[in-house]
């Protein structure tokens, strides 16, 4: 079996039951207790439910709170900066970021964080950016769920493999019924400092 280094789920915006109703069937098969170590949530988790469900796929979970997480009496921070082997990944919702997805915007706040990666989401668009020499990562709406950002959304998550100063990035997209998977490496010799 081969070594894919430290694991982790990176999902968000599920906003069950507001927006949307489930996760889609093909992804949740995919989400298998103990097969990740870390599970990184970009918020709107939705309801203490899908947050049980999360605390069972890794050992560590860390979740940040989304704009809508305050109305399901589940309590995040804002902000968040987890260690995984060489990096120092930033997560936040993204709903504090204006213009919201904005880049430049992002970077303000990866500085901020003093990070390597920043994770976030909000748009419900998922996305691996190269912005400055670091990457701005968002795994899109694990749901699907509706976002005033774009029409159409794209049930999404990603998977990123840190293997000691390279990362890869896996992202799994359900386009009509379809999964499709793409990838991305970078490693941290390749990052800005």
């Amino acid at each position: 079996m081969a070594n894919f280094g430290e694991l982790m789920l990176v999902v968000g915006d599920f906003n069950i039951p507001e927006k949307a109703n489930f996760i889609p069937e093909k992804f949740k098969r995919m989400l298998v207790p103990n097969k990740m170590q870390h599970v990184i949530c970009t918020g709107n988790v939705g309801s203490k439910e899908q947050y049980d469900e999360l605390r069972q796929l890794a050992p560590n979970v860390h979740i940040v709170a989304g704009d809508t997480d305050k109305s399901n009496s589940l309590s995040f921070p804002e902000t968040k900066v987890v260690q995984v082997g060489e990096f120092r990944i930033g997560i936040v919702h993204g709903h504090q970021i204006l213009p919201f997805g904005d880049h430049t915007s992002l970077a303000a706040v990866r500085r901020k964080l003093d990070v390597d990666i920043l994770v976030s989401g909000h748009t419900g668009k998922n996305e691996v950016v190269e912005h400055d020499g670091y990457y701005h990562i968002n795994p899109g709406s694990i749901t699907g769920a509706f976002s005033p950002f774009q029409e159409n959304n794209i049930p999404s998550f990603i998977l990123l493999a840190v293997q000691g100063e390279n990362v890869v990035v896996y992202l799994y997209e359900l386009i009509d019924g379809e999964l499709e998977v793409s990838k991305t490496e970078f490693s941290k010799k390749s990052l800005s400092n």
